[in-house]
C-alpha cells in the first residue's frame, strides 16, 4: 500500500489557501493540523479546507506527527521554523525566499543532510504551466539563439490597517526585493543558466507613503547571457510577464493571463511581416484569452496555477525518492545574490528616517500637516516661531536647517510612532484622518490614528488636546428642513450606509469624547462645515457630486451651503489651545449665505472650461440609486450608491455658530464673501 504523508501547515496567511488547496488535490497525503498565532485566521483557513486540528506554534502542532511541513510564515521565521521541523523528523518545503542570509540557508541545509530529510523551496513561477511551456519551447529552438530575458512584474500590498503588528512588507526597505524580486531572478536563471552577476538598484517614488523603496530595476548577467529585471508598485495595469529575445523570434509570456504568443520572421519584406507579424499575435491572443477565461470560470484553470504544480511535484518527488525540483541549494543561490542589496536597503531605509534631536525641545505637535488644513496651521505656527514637532510618513527636504522642524516619522495607525512624537510636549493639535483610500486605509489614518493619540495623550499627560472632527458626523439623511443644526443635533445613526470616511469620523470623534468625559482629557472637538481656500479649488460643495472635471449638482442648486473659510478655521484652532472645556464640541460654521449655485459660478470664474457645472434632479438621481442597489445584490458587494447616500446628499443649514463665539471667543474673521473672492476671484 502506498504511503499516505501527513501534512502540517504553518502560517495562515493568504498564500496557505493555494498550499491547502494543491494538497487536497493528491490522493496520497492527508492534512494532519495548521498552526498560526493568529488563531482566527487559522481557524478560518481550517474550516474553508477541512483541516482537522488548529494550533497555535510548530511546537504544539508535533502532537499531530506530521511527515512533512510547509513553512508559510514571513521569511524572517523560517531558518528557525525549518530547523524545527527538521529536528521533529519532517520534510519541510519553505515559501520563497528560502531565508534572509545565505548563512540562515546553510543552516538549513546542513540540518536537513544531518537528519537525512528533504528540503525544498517553492519558486512557484518556474513551475507555472506557462513557464514550463516557455521553457520548453526555447530548448527546441523557437526562438532560435536566445540574446537575453527580461522580467517585468508589478503589484501592490494590502494597506496598514493600523495597531501594533506593522506588515512586514512596510517594515524593512528589502522586503519587496525578497518578495518578487527572487522571483524574477530565478526566472532568469532557467532561461539563461546560471546567474554570475546582479546588479540591483532601488528607488523611491514617494506615491506610496508607507513601501519606501517601490521601483526595483537589475542587470543580471547570467551563463548564457543578459537579462533585465524590472519591478514596480506604480505600474497599471499589472503585469507579470516574460521577453524571451531570440535570433529566430521574440516570445512574450503573460502569467496573469496564461497566453504565450512568439513573434517570427516570414520570408517577405519587412513592412509586410510587421503587418503579418502583428495580425498573428492578435488572433492568437484573442484565441488564447477566450479559451483561458472559460477554463477560468469552470475551474480548470486554478489561479495561481505555479504554486499548485510546484507542490504536485514536490510531493510526487518524495513519494517517488528522487530529488525535489527544486533543490534547497538553488534557494540559497537567489538568496546569496539578494543578501548584499537587502542589507543596503534596510540600512538605507533606516538611515534616511532616523531622527534627530531637537535644538529646542517643542511643545506642540501638529499631525496632518501634509492636508489641506494642516498645511495652513502648520504655516501660522512656524509664523508664531515657537518649536514645533510634526509626526510624518516619509523624509522632507522642505524642513532642513529649521531649528524650529522637529520630525518624527511614522504611521498615525503605529502606537509607537504617535507615542514618540506626544512624548515630551503639552498641546497636539490632531488634524491627520484618511481621506481617500479604501476601508483599511480609513481604519488605519482615522480609527488607530485616533485611539493611539488619545492612548498617547492620557499617558503623558497632554495639557490639550484639539482634534479636529467634521459635521459628516451628523444625520444628515433624518435632518428636517429649516431645524437648527447644532453641536447637540443627533449624529449619523448608520454611518456604514455613509461610507468609510463619515463612519471613521464618528468613531473617531466618540473616542475623543469619551476620554475626556470619563479619562479627564483636556480635548475640545472642533467640527468645521465644508473647508474651503486657496488650494481647494477643485473640491465640490455639499450635495454636489464630482466627476472628473464635472460638478453635478442634486436638485435646483439654491440650497445654502456650511461653508467656513480656511483660515478662519485656523483661528478657531489656535484659539481652542486655552478655551473650552474638556470634552467641549465646537460647530465651526460662517452664517453667511452662499448657495449651490453661487459657489459654482464662482469657481467657473477661476476654473473655467476645466469645469462643467450640471443639475440633475434629485428623483432622477433616486431612480439610479434603486438600480444599483439592485445590482449590489446581484453581485453580492458593496457599491457606492444608495438611496440613503441620496438623502444624505442635502447641505446642513441653519447651521448655529453661538457656542463657538461665546466660549471659544471665535468669529469669521475673513468670511465666506471675502474667502470666495481669495479662492476664485483674485
Amino acid at each position: 500500500m502506498a504511503r499516505v504523508f501527513r501534512i502540517g501547515i504553518v502560517g495562515a496567511g493568504y498564500v496557505s489557501a493555494y498550499h491547502l488547496r494543491a494538497v487536497r488535490s493528491l490522493g496520497f497525503a492527508e492534512l494532519a493540523g495548521i498552526a498560526d498565532l493568529d488563531q482566527e485566521r487559522a481557524h478560518k483557513m481550517a474550516q474553508e479546507f477541512g483541516v482537522p486540528a488548529v494550533y497555535k506554534t510548530l511546537a504544539e502542532m508535533a502532537a499531530a506527527k506530521p511527515d512533512v511541513v510547509h513553512i508559510l510564515t514571513p521569511p524572517g521565521t523560517h531558518c528557525a521554523l525549518t530547523l524545527q521541523a527538521l529536528e521533529m523528523g519532517c520534510h519541510v518545503f519553505v515559501e520563497k525566499p528560502m531565508a534572509e542570509t545565505a548563512a540562515d540557508c546553510d543552516r538549513m541545509i546542513a540540518k536537513a543532510r544531518e537528519k537525512g530529510l528533504v528540503l525544498s523551496v517553492n519558486h512557484s513561477a518556474r513551475m507555472d504551466p506557462i513557464v514550463l511551456r516557455a521553457l520548453e519551447m526555447v530548448r527546441s529552438g523557437a526562438c532560435g539563439t536566445v540574446m537575453g530575458v527580461d522580467f517585468f512584474r508589478s503589484s501592490d500590498y494590502q494597506a496598514y490597517a493600523g495597531g501594533p503588528h506593522i506588515p512586514p512588507q512596510y517594515r524593512k526597505g528589502s522586503y519587496p526585493i525578497q518578495d518578487l524580486g527572487v522571483h524574477g531572478l530565478y526566472l532568469l536563471e532557467a532561461f539563461l543558466g546560471e546567474i554570475r552577476q546582479a546588479d540591483i538598484r532601488y528607488y523611491s517614488s514617494g506615491r506610496n507613503p508607507n513601501l519606501f523603496f517601490d521601483e526595483w530595476r537589475a542587470l543580471v548577467e547570467c551563463q548564457g547571457g543578459p537579462g533585465q529585471m524590472y519591478i514596480s508598485w506604480n505600474v497599471q495595469p499589472m503585469q507579470n510577464g516574460l521577453v524571451i529575445h531570440g535570433t529566430k523570434g521574440v516570445m512574450s509570456v503573460d502569467c496573469y493571463l496564461q497566453t504565450l504568443v512568439l513573434r517570427k520572421t516570414y520570408p517577405a519584406p519587412k513592412p509586410i511581416q510587421r503587418i503579418l507579424g502583428e495580425i498573428a499575435t492578435s488572433l492568437g491572443l484573442l484565441t488564447k484569452v477566450t479559451a483561458n477565461t472559460v477554463r477560468f470560470v469552470t475551474k480548470r484553470l486554478l489561479p495561481s496555477p505555479g504554486i499548485h504544480v510546484s507542490v504536485v511535484k514536490f510531493y510526487e518527488a518524495l513519494r517517488d525518492g528522487v530529488a525535489p525540483p527544486v533543490p534547497a541549494e538553488e534557494g540559497r543561490r537567489i538568496v546569496a545574490l539578494l543578501q548584499e542589496v537587502s542589507e543596503k536597503a534596510d540600512a538605507d531605509k533606516a538611515a534616511r528616517l532616523r531622527e534627530s534631536t531637537p535644538v529646542r525641545p517643542p511643545k506642540i505637535l501638529l499631525t496632518g500637516s501634509n492636508g489641506f488644513l494642516g498645511g495652513k496651521l502648520l504655516k501660522r505656527l512656524l509664523e508664531k516661531g515657537e518649536p514645533l514637532r510634526l509626526l510624518v510618513r516619509r523624509p522632507t527636504k522642505e524642513f532642513d536647517g529649521n531649528p524650529n522642524v522637529h520630525l518624527v516619522y511614522g504611521d498615525l495607525g503605529d502606537p509607537a510612532a504617535v507615542d514618540r512624537a506626544v512624548d515630551g510636549v503639552d498641546v497636539v493639535y490632531h488634524v491627520g484622518a484618511a481621506m481617500k483610500g479604501g476601508p483599511m486605509e480609513f481604519e488605519c489614518g482615522t480609527v488607530w490614528g485616533t485611539k493611539n493619540m488619545v492612548a498617547s495623550c492620557q499617558k503623558h499627560g497632554v495639557k490639550r488636546l484639539v482634534y479636529v472632527s467634521s459635521m459628516s458626523v451628523l444625520d444628515q439623511a433624518g435632518h428636517r428642513r429649516g431645524a437648527l443644526v447644532q453641536e447637540a443635533s443627533p449624529t449619523e445613526p448608520h454611518p456604514e450606509k455613509r461610507g468609510a470616511y463619515t463612519q471613521t469620523k464618528l468613531a473617531a470623534e466618540r473616542m475623543v469624547l469619551e476620554a475626556a468625559q470619563q479619562s479627564g482629557l483636556s480635548a475640545v472637538i472642533l467640527r468645521p462645515g465644508q473647508i474651503f481656500g486657496p488650494g481647494a479649488e477643485k473640491v465640490p460643495p455639499s450635495g454636489t457630486i464630482g466627476l472628473g472635471g464635472r460638478w453635478v449638482i442634486v436638485g435646483s442648486g439654491n440650497l445654502p451651503l456650511p461653508l467656513v473659510y480656511v483660515d478662519d478655521v485656523v483661528d478657531a484652532l489656535l484659539l481652542a489651545e486655552h478655551a473650552g472645556a474638556p470634552g467641549e464640541i465646537f460647530q465651526l460654521v460662517d452664517q453667511e449665505t452662499v448657495t449651490q449655485k453661487e459657489y459654482a459660478a464662482a469657481a467657473k470664474t477661476k476654473l473655467g472650461s476645466a469645469l462643467r457645472v450640471q443639475f440633475m434632479p434629485k428623483l432622477v438621481l433616486m431612480t439610479l440609486a434603486v438600480g444599483v442597489e439592485i445590482l449590489e445584490k446581484l453581485l453580492k458587494r458593496p457599491l457606492p450608491l444608495s438611496r440613503y447616500r441620496v438623502r444624505s446628499l442635502r447641505p446642513l443649514w441653519p447651521c448655529d455658530g453661538s457656542a463657538a463665539e461665546k466660549r471659544l471667543g471665535w468669529k469669521p474673521r475673513v468670511g465666506v464673501r471675502e474667502g470666495l473672492r481669495r479662492t476664485y476671484l483674485s
